[in-house]
């Protein structure tokens, strides 16, 4: 297949799942809004007032880019791993497999609904959060930057999911017991200084420290962690999830078993 047939397939593919978030935006986009409302009300308003300052900021100006990291992370997870399990479930997978669509075409679809629908949803958190606090952007590229590639990297992650996933259940088992725990212990609500030494260090094998602390960066100009680390391990973990995907599907792994 030539390059320009790829690209109209990969733009099918993509327009197919952008359109799906926007179909159904009353199950995609209403619903984590209405959660991370409640959390900016809970956490940031009511508990934060109690809390007090941290990193100089005070308490709900400190989450405010966490939460909005969070809010992107469960939206590009959660949309790849129920579309792409879905189309597993409909057998209109095994369509796009048996045609001469490349497998990257695919892969960069789905990526790309779960990425529209992270920063869809993570745009209209940040307009909620002016409502409770005051942003400000110190670094435009790092905060962009950061948001796209970790929209990305769960993107993929969610599609993983999808390919070993045998039935529904097995959907919420990975969101439910690793991404929910590595998410509030991915220094959303706190900053690891606070942890104790052993802590500390445990917390630096959570990859979401590093992203969440990049995006704060980028908005606050405080980080516990060094940027360029952030950025070394996001890209690591696109490649190797990226690569395990084109294995994966190539083999058949979940499809033809």
């Amino acid at each position: 297949m030539k390059l320009a047939q790829q690209l109209v397939t990969l733009q099918t593919v993509a327009r197919k799942e952008i359109s799906r978030v926007i179909r159904i935006w009353v199950q995609t986009i209403v619903p984590p809004i209405i959660t991370m409302s409640l959390y900016f009300v809970i956490f940031g308003n009511l508990i934060g007032k109690r809390i007090g300052p941290m990193d100089g900021f005070d308490y709900m100006q400190y989450i405010a880019p966490g939460l909005i990291m969070m809010s992107v992370i469960q939206n590009s997870y959660g949309n790849v791993v129920s579309a792409f399990f879905g189309a597993k479930f409909q057998k209109h997978l095994e369509e796009m497999l048996v045609s001469p669509m490349p497998t990257y075409a695919i892969i960069l679809g789905h990526v790309s609904g779960g990425v529209f629908r992270g920063l869809i949803v993570g745009s209209i958190v940040t307009i909620i959060a002016l409502f409770f606090t005051k942003l400000q952007i110190i670094n435009l590229f790092i905060t962009i930057s950061m948001v796209v590639l970790t929209a990305i990297v769960f993107s993929l992650a969610g599609l993983i999911n999808a390919i070993f996933a045998r039935k529904f259940d097995d959907v919420s088992i990975i969101p439910a017991f690793v991404l929910a725990p590595l998410t509030y212990l991915g220094g959303i609500f706190y900053s690891i200084s606070l942890l104790p030494e052993f802590a500390q260090r445990l917390s630096l094998f959570n990859p979401i420290l590093y992203m969440v602390n990049a995006f704060r960066y980028g908005m606050l100009g405080v980080s516990d962690i060094d940027i360029r680390t952030a950025y070394a391990i996001t890209i690591i973990f696109i490649v190797v999830l990226f690569s395990t995907s084109m294995i994966l599907i190539n083999r058949g792994v979940g499809i033809r078993d």
